[in-house]
């Protein structure tokens, strides 16, 4: 209300009693709760929770959670976890979060919400309790536009995290936790957590893992399904005194799961490559999780011990169509050593409503990426002349990053708490956190040929991998509680290694808003970006994979299903026509839109002057647009720089 007239309106009586009236208004007007950060202690919070998860209900895709918390009567506040590990951003979703219920000697426990911290719920232990009971549902996405889908009728996927409260105050490597997990009759499950009763674990009944603490239960997820196979990765794992690597699969289908010797192989050989480049296992077993499903949503996401991993169907049925994505395993493998176990010290937080910066998210994702990318490569994933046609696309994509020009690399780091994972439908000129994973690894290989030239040929990137990923004195490789680092301790690492200007190197790429992408690494290497009138192979399975006609590198758009421009380059001919990702393609030169009449028009008018036609749909407006290019059809390759040595091949090269 407008205070002034409220005082005007007051009879003689209400004036005496306006003092009162005042400071009632006050206390109304206050915030019902500051949103104040919990010191966090260093002792471990006393007691034993329990969390115990029914993921029977695969007709309404409900998690049903009961779990116990030991308590001391007096003021409680419990966290639902916020800031994820590996999506550096407060991406848990509490709206998913119901029917929260809290209880202590058989009564209820009344229960408020911080307003300025939606995560936080704050309530009072009622005296003589010693023991909190919450039941609560987590309700899964039922389809993909509420939301990644992490449930269906046959296999889910179960992040700790979305199914649980934890005590504020406590860091949460120490607060310890027993898990219980209950799965449909019949199915088997994957993760890096152990059952105390190893045999039950495939049974259909209840499943009880062995205590860990919260940290460890949020990084340490589930796949399960009806249709479940492990493969042990490393059989002489064992006899070598190493730990353990297991790929466990599960698929909408069994058909998916029939893997050949020969692909195995390419999984197992993922290994020994890592072992060469980091020259230690930092985790007591590891664990791939790896779902082969169109109805699943897709994920790729690191653990210390595991990886959670996404493909679409035909992974191992239709490997020779394309090797497009085969990397992801090997990206999310070499996390265990870069993210989880060395950590960017902004980025480690003592719980997960704790908030994260990612300031050097550069380095976690994108040397991530950049070995990732080589490994795959080594261990045959990915043939060396794909992963060519993979920096090719990379180039490519850099190149046409025309908002580099007012926002810089170090900027992006910021994406992640800006928007989470959303695109932006301008994103060559928005910018966005790919840009990081990306043009970091034209950066590393830009680094890798200074190295190899300062130290002639002596040594690479791979002496840096080691000194910084590698054994640590004193350490137990079975030690997985994280090693934090900075931007000056990289800068150490890789001067130690070859010595150099690195912190102006790495400053000039990320700081500055110059046109054009770093592609120095890729010349030095032997090679240039090119086009070519057809896309290769690598291309043509990429572009299947994320169901879109490219026409990026002409025209400037792809284009999705039923003709929805999926997106339109800041620009490009397209933009400048006035297209936009609003529109939908109907027709080109005044007939219905197929791909490759859009194609044939692209190659017809390299020889004319008139411009290419279409007829789009922008809501209930149709219209058509003249687009004035004359280029023919371009898609990005790598060719080599006559006379230069091919060191691209040394870095893609399998080690002996």
């Amino acid at each position: 209300m407008h205070l002034p007239g409220f005082i005007h309106s007051l009879t003689t009586a209400s004036l005496r009693a306006l003092p009162a009236l005042l400071a009632l208004l006050a206390l109304l007007t206050l915030p019902a709760s500051a949103q104040v950060a919990a010191p966090i202690s260093s002792a471990a919070y006393p007691g034993m929770l329990t969390l115990q998860v029914d993921a029977t209900d695969l007709d309404h895709r409900i998690f049903r959670v009961k779990e116990t918390i030991p308590v001391r009567p007096g003021p409680l506040t419990l966290y639902y976890p916020r800031w994820l590990p590996g999506n550096h951003a407060p991406t848990g979703r509490i709206t998913e979060l119901a029917g929260l219920k809290f209880s202590a000697n058989g009564q209820p426990v009344a229960w408020r919400r911080d307003p300025l911290d939606v995560h936080a719920f704050a309530l009072d232990v009622p005296a003589g309790a010693s023991l909190l009971e919450i039941e609560f549902q987590r309700l899964s996405p039922l389809n993909r536009e509420g939301g990644r889908v992490v449930m269906t009728p046959d296999l889910l996927n179960l992040q700790w995290n979305s199914v649980l409260l934890y005590p504020a105050g406590y860091a949460d490597s120490r607060i310890n936790i027993t898990p219980i997990l209950r799965l449909p009759e019949g199915w088997k499950l994957g993760t890096a957590l152990r059952a105390v009763a190893p045999a039950a674990a495939n049974s259909g009944a209840a499943v009880e893992f062995e205590p860990v603490s919260v940290e460890t239960l949020i990084d340490s997820p589930v796949f399960a399904g009806k249709h479940l196979e492990r493969i042990d990765l490393d059989p002489d794992a064992a006899a070598a005194g190493c730990a353990p690597v297991f790929l466990n699969m599960v698929a909408d289908v069994p058909g998916e799961l029939l893997a050949t010797p020969e692909q195995l192989a390419a999984h197992r050989a993922l290994v020994t490559p890592a072992d060469r480049l980091f020259s230690a296992r930092h985790f007591a077993h590891y664990d791939f999780l790896l779902a082969l499903s169109d109805q699943l949503g897709w994920i790729g996401l690191e653990h210390q011990q595991s990886s959670e991993n996404g493909r679409p169907p035909g992974y191992f049925t239709e490997w020779a169509k394309s090797s497009a994505g085969r990397s992801l395993l090997a990206h999310e493998y070499a996390h265990s050593w870069h993210g989880k176990f060395r950590r960017p010290a902004d980025l480690w937080t003592p719980n997960t409503n704790t908030p994260m910066q990612g300031s050097l998210l550069w380095m976690y994702e994108g040397q991530t990426e950049f070995w990732g990318d080589v490994l795959a490569a080594r261990t045959g994933l990915v043939p060396q002349a794909d992963m060519r046609e993979n920096f090719a696309l990379i180039a490519a994509g850099l190149e046409a990053k025309t908002g580099r020009v007012w926002r810089n690399l170090q900027d992006t780091t910021n994406q992640n708490v800006m928007a989470g994972s959303a695109r932006g439908d301008w994103s060559d000129w928005q910018r966005e956190r790919g840009d990081y994973y990306r043009e970091m690894v034209m950066v590393w290989l830009e680094a890798d040929m200074l190295i190899r030239d300062a130290s002639a040929n002596v040594r690479s990137l791979d002496n840096f991998a080691r000194a910084f990923f590698g054994p640590v004195p004193g350490r137990r490789d079975a030690d997985i509680a994280p090693l934090t680092y900075t931007f000056e301790d990289v800068v150490a690492a890789l001067n130690g290694v070859q010595p150099r200007d690195w912190a102006r190197f790495l400053r000039e790429r990320l700081d500055t808003n110059q046109p054009g992408a770093p592609l120095q690494g890729l010349a030095r290497a032997g090679w240039r970006l090119a086009w070519r009138e057809e896309p290769s192979a690598y291309a043509k399975g990429f572009a299947v994979q994320r169901r879109f006609e490219d026409f990026a590198w002409s025209l400037g758009i792809e284009v999705g299903r039923e003709g929805m421009l999926s997106s339109v380059r800041w620009g490009s001919p397209a933009f400048t026509a006035g297209l936009s990702p609003a529109a939908q393609l109907i027709a080109v030169d005044g007939r219905s839109y197929k791909a490759e009449r859009l194609k044939t028009a692209i190659t017809a008018a390299k020889v004319g002057k008139a411009p290419i036609q279409l007829l789009v749909k922008d809501g209930d407006v149709y219209k058509t647009v003249a687009i004035d290019y004359h280029g023919g059809l371009r898609y990005p390759t790598l060719e080599r720089i006559e006379g230069s040595e091919d060191r691209l091949a040394q870095v893609l090269a399998a080690r002996p």
